[in-house]
């Protein structure tokens, strides 16, 4: 049976279109995930919900505990997980309040805890990530917004940075010339956990904001904030699409 996670970044706080039957406080071995999971169906579908920052978007991205969020949503029996991000655009091309279906990503971040393995408990094991994002699990995203005439780039390489401030024009220039087109804080060590897992991952991205230097003056919350209230909602009709038929 097909249970997806979503895991909700900034904007996405809660699901309106999620028929929530329970939430349930789970404990890991790795300590609390950032809210209790709210369990729900979605277009008939069985669901999970875990807002990354908390219910009152009071974790910032450095201090997200990653690895119980991922082992929280594995534990509920999810076999697929949808993390939405909200991110800068690096390319000029991609417009505020679009979607993007990154393919790639470059890890910038520092002292996050990244990995399930390396402890007394488990051993050093070296997983793949040569595609980080799972590509049966786009397809379904890429055809649904299509489908539904929504505005999205169906690749892009997604630059991981720490956070919680915003970048310099020197570092966005700089993950241009890496090759990044988006950039964003919570995009690691969320993937390479769940693929850790072997849970079948996959971002829907929304550009908030132009990065630094992207657009004239200096990057306005009160903006972010608009765009991604409109952007979200793509987001849920997406979901509300997208999620029955992965079943």
């Amino acid at each position: 049976m097909t249970l997806v996670g979503i895991i909700g970044g900034s904007g996405l706080t809660a699901l309106k279109n999620l028929e929530i039957t329970r939430r349930e406080v789970m404990r890991t071995p790795y300590g609390e995930p950032s809210a209790p999971l709210i369990r729900g169906r979605i277009g008939g579908q069985d669901a999970v919900f875990l807002p990354r920052h908390g219910h009152g978007h009071t974790i910032p991205p450095h201090a997200v505990n990653y690895r119980a969020n991922i082992w929280a949503l594995k534990e509920t029996g999810a076999t697929h997980v949808i993390g939405v991000n909200a991110v800068g655009a690096i390319t000029s091309t991609l417009a505020a309040g679009s979607l993007v279906f990154p393919d790639q990503i470059i890890d910038y971040t520092y002292g996050r805890e990244h990995t399930f393995f390396g402890n007394d408990q488990k051993p050093v094991t070296h997983t793949d990530f040569t595609y980080p994002y799972c590509d049966a699990l786009r397809r379904v995203l890429i055809e649904t917004a299509r489908a539904a005439g929504l505005e999205a780039a169906e690749q892009a390489t997604y630059a991981a940075t720490q956070g919680p401030r915003f970048e310099t024009i020197a570092e966005i220039n700089r993950l241009e010339r890496d090759g990044a087109h988006i950039v964003g804080m919570t995009g690691m060590p969320e993937a390479g956990l769940a693929r850790e897992l072997a849970l079948c991952y996959a971002s829907v991205a929304v550009i908030a904001n132009p990065a630094a230097g992207r657009a004239v003056g200096i990057i306005s919350l009160t903006e972010i904030e608009r765009t991604l209230d409109a952007g979200m909602e793509k987001v849920r009709m997406l979901l509300e699409q997208a999620i029955p038929r992965l079943g």
